[in-house]
């Protein structure tokens, strides 16, 4: 069976969520959507607290959104990267019923595509993919509605100083070690590479990374006019009541 490959324009924190939920509840086909935010974000996992994690008055300040996953996981900044999310039916003949396997098994495509863009990456359990031993990306993942739903980062530049402004630390004392911290364990497609590339070839790579482990083809697609209308709702939904439990 042909995959569909989404490629998304940019979308704010809300729309991008709407409809990464529209597909996990209206797909019919496995799809791999490939997109970017604007304005840059912050999303928390489904279990977070907003006021524990975001300091919500300097995302105001900078313009940046703030928005809950479906799935769970740490606080997030998005800027300066390629997000992918994979929906695929449970029952499937690519990925593992098994949860930690089936993160390894998406992972695996993603390293396989960043070798296509000369970066050698390696699997850290459970949901991490690194460089020279630092962290380019991160994932997440849940399952309802009989589906498999991961969504993960590729990192192309990373401003940590910027993130530690957005995001609260327990102990203000030991924030300045907390950045060093980060600084030594993140990095980023442009800085491994030591040069910039454009999304559109770590998109390439992120789609032939797929296509070689799963020995599948994509079909470029769009939504259905179902995911639309339900993604334009969901929109709303986010935007008013997106700090609640997620269902």
């Amino acid at each position: 069976m042909d995959w569909r490959l989404i490629i998304d324009k940019e979308n704010d924190a809300f729309m991008n969520m709407a409809i990464d939920k529209a597909i996990i509840l209206e797909s019919k086909i496995p799809t791999l959507r490939l997109y970017q935010w604007k304005p840059a974000a912050v999303s928390i996992g489904c279990f977070q607290s907003l006021d524990d994690e975001v300091d919500v008055d300097k995302c105001k300040e900078y313009g940046i959104d703030y928005v809950r996953r479906m799935t769970g996981g740490g606080a997030v900044f998005h800027e300066n990267e390629l997000t992918y999310s994979i929906c695929i039916e449970e029952n499937n003949a690519y990925f593992s019923k098994d949860l930690r396997e089936s993160y390894r098994q998406i992972c695996d495509a993603i390293i396989i595509g960043l070798k296509e863009i000369n970066l050698n990456a390696e699997y850290a359990f459970l949901n991490d993919i690194l460089v020279n031993g630092k962290k380019i990306s991160g994932c997440a993942q849940t399952r309802r509605n009989g589906k498999i739903l991961q969504h993960g980062t590729l990192i192309l530049d990373v401003n940590v100083d910027r993130m530690f402004e957005l995001l609260r630390v327990p102990d203000e004392k030991i924030k300045g070690k907390q950045i060093s911290q980060v600084k030594e364990r993140v990095t980023s497609i442009n800085k491994e590479l030591g040069k910039e590339i454009s999304i559109k070839q770590v998109e390439r790579a992120i789609v032939l990374g797929f296509e070689k482990k799963f020995n599948i083809k994509f079909f470029e697609g769009k939504l259905s006019e179902g995911e639309r209308i339900l993604a334009r709702k969901l929109k709303g939904e986010f935007e008013k009541n997106e700090f609640k439990n997620f269902t």
